[in-house]
């Protein structure tokens, strides 16, 4: 019990302490320096990198805006001729929680979630202000392309995007041609990430906390850059090259993909953008692409964080929402067993998330069964022979050798060994990592984002009434109180009867009810087993007598 208590205090409480983020670095610094960053640096008064937000298509006063629209049963893809943009995403399978209208639109107000600029020999060309023409529809077959072809001087730049029917995803090949950039000594192509994402959630706090860029290089382990960790004018460069690269809140995501026979990303550029309160809900995020002989092919992913969906997407996608944070290496693994459990018992039995929970509960407590009978009737054993070891220590407390003989000689009587006390602590700990799993699987999950169960008008935010919180302490204080009967009088026990479950009724007081659910359904589920060992402990008792 008390390791099961220094546990669940450690991940909660202590790990922030004990592994404190990595100091920050001064503002207007960068933290790694390559000759492509220099480049982007020099690309900034064009690309709008101080600013808190990027520059909205509307600049180039002499062309109208002009959009087009791709749907399909999943999404609304709109495109701006300013520029040849992304403007935004609306997610036709994903309402807007709370007290807002409608569905989840993936947009930034007036900046487009993703444009494209071309740097040759450190100069911005001004692509992302140009009027591009819209020289081709095509709407046949599973995939709806759009053509923009857009010139600077004498540079063209010509776009396809290739709008993948209900899948979230958009191809883009892009050519460059014109005396600039055939002789260009460097080119880039920089992809730039809007500067937010609009939330749609009931706890908009909460979404905004989780604003980040995230990041996988080829040799390296993905990783989360948040908003909050990057203080104005700072910035860093993540050396690629890079198999992808994302804007991210809560649920959704905006990812953009390198293909196996595309133009490599060489490094991905953040920046802090100046804060509008204690939050920081803006940043700069720039993807520098190599063309080769004047051509790329990218993808894009603008949709949900769906476990399922980002796992199809291949090229490790899936690992641009991690969990664990800091302590993925060691969560993650729990955190993806309990997340294929869980979606392929929603899949089978056909049950809401709510009741998947509730069937997960028990069953674990059922798997556990053997381990939990076997663990508590050692406990018995060891209650029985507490006497005798009392003896022996009394009697050899001046000669260990003979002590250590002794007692493993009463040992082998009774079937046991030296460690048999300890294996009474391992039916404890072991729900814990399913536990601590479903803590940060809850933490980002969109499959249980806005599912309802009971009284519970989504599972993924707290109970508002603080039911399951409280039925949550109170089978927890039960079944301590059973597991207590017919034990020898322990005040240390005594106390954590009371203290243990008030500690963890305060500290998942605030989490996700589906949490409680959880842990609520797996304590009443250990109750028959509880009360069938309590009785078996009152026999021995009886007849040890």
């Amino acid at each position: 019990m008390l390791l099961a208590i220094v546990l669940v205090l450690a991940v909660i409480f202590l790990t922030p302490l004990l592994f404190p983020p990595p100091p920050v670095a001064p503002p207007d610094t960068a933290v790694t320096t390559t000759p492509a960053e220099s480049a982007v640096q020099r690309a900034e008064p064009a690309l709008g990198a101080t600013p808190p937000a990027a520059p909205a298509p509307t600049e180039a006063p002499s062309a109208s805006v002009e959009s087009v629209w791709v749907a399909d049963t999943l999404a609304r893809f709109r495109f701006l001729n300013i520029g040849a943009v992304l403007d935004e995403v609306e997610l036709r399978s994903y309402r807007a929680l709370g007290k807002r209208e409608g569905n989840v639109v993936l947009r930034a107000g007036s900046a487009p979630l993703l444009r494209f600029e071309v740097l040759a020999d450190g100069d911005t060309l001004g692509f992302h202000r140009t009027p591009f023409h819209l020289v081709r529809r095509d709407n046949s077959g599973k995939t709806t392309l759009l053509s923009y072809v857009g010139a600077v001087g004498g540079d063209t730049l010509s776009l396809d995007f290739g709008v993948v029917a209900d899948s979230y995803m958009v191809h883009v090949d892009g050519r460059l041609s014109g005396a600039r950039v055939s002789t260009a000594r460097t080119l880039f192509l920089l992809a730039e990430f809007a500067p937010t994402l609009e939330s749609h959630e009931a706890d908009t706090l909460d979404d905004q906390r989780h604003l980040a860029f995230a990041v996988e290089p080829d040799k390296r382990d993905a990783r989360a850059i948040g908003f909050g960790s990057l203080e104005p004018g700072e910035r860093e460069v993540v050396p690629g090259p890079h198999k992808w690269v994302a804007l991210k809140s809560k649920y959704f995501i905006v990812g953009l993909l390198s293909r196996p026979e595309g133009s490599p990303i060489a490094e991905f550029s953040v920046q802090g953008l100046p804060r509008l309160g204690r939050l920081a809900t803006q940043a700069r995020g720039v993807a520098v692409v190599q063309p080769e002989r004047g051509r790329f092919a990218l993808d894009v992913y603008a949709g949900p964080q769906q476990w399922r969906r980002l796992q199809a997407v291949g090229r490790d996608f899936v690992n641009s929402n991690p969990y664990g944070g800091f302590l993925q290496p060691i969560v993650q693994p729990f955190a993806v067993l309990v997340m294929r459990i869980l979606l392929w018992m929603h899949e089978v039995l056909r049950l809401g998330y709510g009741w998947v929970l509730v069937v997960f509960g028990v069953a674990v407590r059922l798997v556990l069964w053997p381990l939990n009978q076997r663990a508590m009737r050692t406990s018995i054993k060891m209650q029985r022979i507490q006497p005798e070891l009392a003896e022996l220590q009394k009697r050899y407390k001046n000669d260990p050798q003979k002590l250590q003989a002794e007692m493993m000689r009463l040992y082998k009587e009774h079937g046991m060994s030296p460690f048999s006390m300890f294996s009474g602590c391992l039916p404890l700990l072991l729900p814990m990592p399913v536990l601590i799993a479903l803590f940060f699987v809850f933490q980002s999950t969109i499959e249980f984002r806005g599912v309802s169960f009971l009284w519970l008008a989504d599972i993924s935010q707290k109970d508002p009434y603080y039911i399951l919180p409280i039925l949550m302490g109170a089978s927890m204080y039960v079944l301590s109180w059973i597991g207590s009967r017919n034990t020898p009088p322990n005040p240390q026990t005594k106390v954590m009867m009371y203290v243990f479950p008030a500690m963890m009724t305060f500290l998942l007081a605030n989490l996700a009810s589906g949490l409680n659910l959880y842990y609520t359904v797996q304590n009443l589920a250990a109750l028959p087993q509880q009360w069938l060992i309590a009785n078996e402990r009152a026999r021995a008792a009886r007849d040890k007598k």
